[in-house]
């Protein structure tokens, strides 16, 4: 055709069967698709130039556009080139053979049969059947929809045609933009030669709007007549709701009428009673306001009766439900104007009263002599103080009690001093005038009976304290409880008001109905009735004005007997309930912070006495008093203040630290001056010690004897039996001999002052097993240079440290080493469990002694080692038998023996010869092999077994060892 070969493109069919089907019919016409111009022109963008982008019939009517193109599906599908006709457009490229190729299945995709739907078909041929039954039942109620939709959308393809430029709201012709777009006259000013085209070119335009004209006007018709029936249906409405009205209005026309008779007939006498009942009510107010008016004027010269007997809780009472009747009942009445004003002046005036009067009862109560009665002074008006303090939310008052309690500290240790002082002579108070000057020149039991009777003071001071507190805090939790009564009968009477609303409901159903309406009047009249009577009742002809019912006794009484009367029954639980007020408005949290602060204040009483007794006990020990005392007067005094602190701890309930502290330093500078000492002391015993043995007096025996008893103490001296008993060689522990220097038995007695000083002052059990540790290495490294390291030679003057010399520092070192796990069970039983590491100290020590011991033993065997060297190297073995050598050898032994039998026991004597045994065999055997003399029988064997004979007969001899295995056939070289 002419268009396939223009170079116009072509329009693809959306269909994808025209792609890659063949085309089974050719002789099958296929409707050409029509394009309409677009006669509307483009809406107005702002731009004029921009206004005839697309085609416009006006304007391109004459000249062919793209959009005159017309194609041919088939026909651009068809090739005319090819011979088979049936052939489509794939096969001039791709040869003729592409129309008979088979496409292979795919592997991927299952082949689908008629079967895979007969599930399906069986579920939804029922349906069907019950569907088509029910749509020849049913008429279709759509079909009005249907043509309605139809319709509408007949009418929208209408109004498309409509350019959208006439549908916009702000259309105006006025609108250069906008005329230009609906009525393009530029198209008409054009040279005269195109005079035709420009009238064609009008008329069509005049045609174009004539038919948006019509298309707008059917529109118009059609929604018309789809709303004409509500039109008409509304018009009808209309006439019968206004007949609706006329009869209603003649309706109410009618009731007012009836209701205007019956109010006529039946109300307005009822009226006129009500009405003069209220009036006769008001009278009866108007009557009562001005008794309570007599009332209130009688306040001021109440209050000023009741504070003159110190009833300020009455008083404080009195002024509250004044304030209160001021405020509700009385409010605007200008003859009280001035006397709320008046009323707040003197509420503050009783508020510095209470104050002042209870900074005097804090003044008298801590200041009455220090004695051993500890009763509350005046109870009764204690209470009565802290009601009104705390009616007044003056909750801070318990710190003027506190203040009171520092000063009342200070007094009592200057009065206690002053005291003390004018009773001794020696002291001159015209020379010293300070106190603590005066104080300083006392001895240790004149300061220690004056510490005494402080601490008794501080004592009762602290009971009384704790009374008096006690009374505020129970004050206090009266008012709590007080609340909490309060608030549960408030719940109770909430659900009560509850119940009795449901009851008024239903009289007021019941009246509603128009029943018991009589009876309804006749319970309305009952509370007016009792309220005309009880003003009679109450009211006598010679009645006080103060005796209004509005006010209640106790605070309008003008007796002051009854004054006194309601004081003292507020010291018993019903007089303490009515000085409990209902306008008490405070908090629980405010009252339990309230006690809370009081106990601490109880706490912090318990901290003054310590911290003043702090400063007492340094202003004595400024000049090393306190660190000169010796241990049975620091002891003395340590039991003093613990005493003292667990006193306290037990009346006001919680530990003070500052007293215990200051115990803890001075004990610390006991424990070091102590320890000092003793380690002094040992130091020149240990310097002028000759290492000899030492007698034992009989109450060192006594000392190891209360020890071996289970008492770790020093036992009290005994004059008299002392000097009957002479002192021992030996000291008998456990059954066991020990030969011991002075020095040692002094060492023991230091240890267990040790000991009985941790029973005295439990404080110090960690400080003191310390320095006993250091005090028993230092013991053990400075025997070790005196003995082992042979100090001794220049410190005391000794020409040599003999074997007996070392054998009596082992012992002496045994017995230390025998005590140390007695030490070591008591200092576990008086230390914390997390302190028990500490106890490794003492074996650490233990090791150290057993090190020491088998150096001492060494040493000994080093000895007779040296002997054995200098004499078998020069061993011959000759006549005569025995040989001088060994004649020399068993006297050394003999020596030795002697030397540390005594001193040691049996089973080490025993251990240490058969080491010197060894020894001897070593060297014995090292100069025979050196002769080269065998055990073979020979006549130089002969020789040197009857010196060996001779060496065993005089060791075995010796007393103890003739039982020692020697086995002297060590000393022959084995035969290999």
């Amino acid at each position: 055709m002419a268009s396939s070969h223009s170079s116009s493109p072509v329009p693809q069919s959306n269909s994808s069967d025209a792609f890659f089907k063949k085309e089974v019919d050719t002789t099958k016409c296929f409707r050409p698709v029509q394009s309409l111009p677009d006669v509307c022109p483009k809406e107005p963008t702002g731009n004029p130039n921009n206004l005839h982008d697309s085609p416009s019939l006006v304007v391109d009517q004459q000249r062919w556009t793209i959009y005159h193109s017309k194609v041919n599906l088939p026909a651009a599908l068809n090739d005319p080139r090819l011979a088979k006709r049936e052939s489509d457009f794939f096969t001039k490229t791709w040869g003729v053979d592409f129309v008979d190729t088979e496409v292979t299945p795919s592997f991927y995709l299952p082949q689908i049969t008629k079967e895979h739907f007969a599930l399906y078909q069986q579920e939804i041929t029922p349906r069907e059947k019950v569907h088509e039954r029910c749509k020849n039942i049913c008429t279709p109620k759509d079909t009005f929809d249907r043509t309605l939709l139809h319709t509408h959308d007949k009418s929208r393809t209408d109004l498309d045609q409509v350019p959208k430029i006439f549908m916009k709201p702000d259309f105006a012709l006025e609108d250069s933009l906008t005329f230009n777009a609906v009525l393009p006259w530029s198209h008409f000013s054009t040279a005269g030669g195109k005079g035709n085209r420009d009238a064609a070119s009008s008329k069509l335009l005049q045609e174009k709007l004539s038919h948006y004209l019509d298309i707008v006007e059917v529109n118009i018709a059609h929604q018309i007549s789809l709303r004409s029936e509500a039109f008409f249906h509304a018009m009808t409405s209309q006439h019968e709701l206004q007949d609706y009205l006329r009869k209603t209005s003649q309706a109410v026309k009618l009731l007012r009428e009836k209701i205007s008779k019956i109010d006529k007939v039946m109300c307005e006498g009822s009226l006129r009673v009500l009405r003069l009942s209220l009036t006769r009510n008001n009278c009866i107010k108007a009557y009562n306001k001005l008794k309570l008016m007599a009332t209130v004027h009688q306040t001021q010269p109440t209050v000023q009766l009741l504070l003159s007997t110190s009833e300020y809780v009455g008083a404080l009472d009195l002024i509250a439900t004044t304030q209160e009747v001021l405020q509700q009942e009385l409010q605007g009445i200008h003859s009280f104007r001035h006397l709320g004003s008046q009323l707040c002046e003197l509420e503050k005036l009783i508020d510095k009263m209470m104050i002042a009067e209870f900074s005097t009862y804090a003044l008298n109560d801590l200041n009455r002599p220090l004695e051993d009665d500890c009763q509350i002074l005046e109870e009764e008006r204690l209470v009565s103080l802290v009601f009104g303090l705390l009616k007044q939310r003056k909750l801070n008052f318990y710190e003027i009690y506190g203040d009171e309690m520092i000063n009342t500290a200070k007094n009592i240790i200057k009065q206690c001093v002053v005291n003390t002082v004018s009773q001794i002579e020696e002291i001159d108070t015209e020379v010293v005038v300070k106190l603590a000057d005066q104080m300083r020149m006392m001895n240790f039991p004149q300061w220690f009976d004056l510490l005494k009777n402080i601490f008794s003071k501080f004592t009762i001071f602290l009971k009384r304290v704790k009374a008096t507190l006690n009374t505020i805090r129970s004050v206090v939790f009266l008012v709590l409880d007080k609340n909490q009564k309060t608030r549960d009968l408030e719940d109770t009477l909430q659900k009560n008001s509850a119940k009795e609303s449901m009851v008024d409901s239903e009289v007021a159903y019941l009246t509603h109905e128009g029943m018991f309406i009589s009876d309804a009047f006749g319970d309305a009249e009952l509370p007016a009735r009792a309220a005309d009577s009880a003003p009679q009742r109450n009211t006598s002809p010679n009645s006080e004005p103060c005796s209004s019912d509005s006010v209640s006794e106790p605070e309008c009484t003008t007796d002051s007997s009854s004054s006194r009367e309601h004081t003292s029954s507020s010291a018993t639980p019903g007089g303490v309930e009515m000085m409990i007020g209902d306008d008490m408005k405070l908090t629980d949290l405010e009252l339990v912070r309230l006690a809370n602060n009081i106990q601490e204040l109880l706490y912090n009483a318990s901290d003054i006495c310590h911290d003043r007794s702090v400063k007492f006990l340094m202003a004595r020990a400024k000049d090393g008093f306190l660190e000169k005392l010796n241990s049975n007067e620091f002891v003395t005094l340590s039991r003093l203040m613990e005493g003292f602190i667990l006193d306290t701890e037990q009346i006001c309930g919680r530990k003070s630290m500052s007293l215990r502290g200051a115990l803890q330093s001075q004990a610390n500078r006991f424990v070091n001056r102590f320890h000092e000492e003793r380690k002094t002391k040992l130091s020149l015993l240990l310097d002028n010690e000759r290492w000899k043995q030492a007698e034992v007096p009989a109450e060192f025996q006594d000392l190891v004897d209360s020890v071996s008893d289970g008492r770790i103490s020093l036992p009290e001296k005994k004059p008299t039996a002392t000097e009957e008993r002479k002192p021992a060689e030996f000291l008998i522990v456990e059954g066991q001999k020990y030969a011991t220097v002075g020095t040692v038995l002094l060492l023991i007695r230091i240890i267990l002052e040790y000991c009985q000083c941790v029973d005295n002052i439990p404080s110090i059990t960690t400080d003191m097993l310390t320095r006993l540790s250091d005090l028993l290495k230092y013991f053990n490294s400075r025997s070790c240079q005196l003995v082992l390291g042979a100090g001794a030679l220049q410190v005391v003057g000794l020409k040599t440290i003999t074997t007996k010399n070392l054998a009596l520092s082992s012992r002496c070192l045994q017995l230390i080493v025998h005590y140390i796990p007695i030490i070591r069970a008591h200092f576990e039983a008086r230390l914390q469990p997390k302190q028990f590491s500490m106890l490794r100290h003492f074996d650490h020590i233990t090791k150290d002694y057993h090190d020491h011991i088998a150096e001492i033993s060494a040493k000994l065997v080093a000895i007779m080692d040296s002997l054995f060297d200098k004499l078998l190297s020069k061993y011959e073995v000759k006549a005569p038998v025995p040989s001088a050598c060994f004649r020399n050898i068993c006297k050394q032994m003999a020596k030795m023996h002697e030397a540390i039998y005594d001193l040691l026991p049996e089973e080490q004597t025993q251990m240490l010869f058969l080491r010197i045994n060894a020894s001897y065999k070593l060297h014995l055997k090292r100069q025979l092999a050196h002769l080269n003399v065998v055990n073979d029988g020979g006549p130089l064997n002969g020789l040197v077994t009857s010196d060996v004979a001779f060496y065993t007969g005089n060791l075995q001899a010796l007393k103890g060892l003739n039982n020692l295995d020697l086995n002297m056939a060590e000393i022959w070289e084995q035969k290999r």
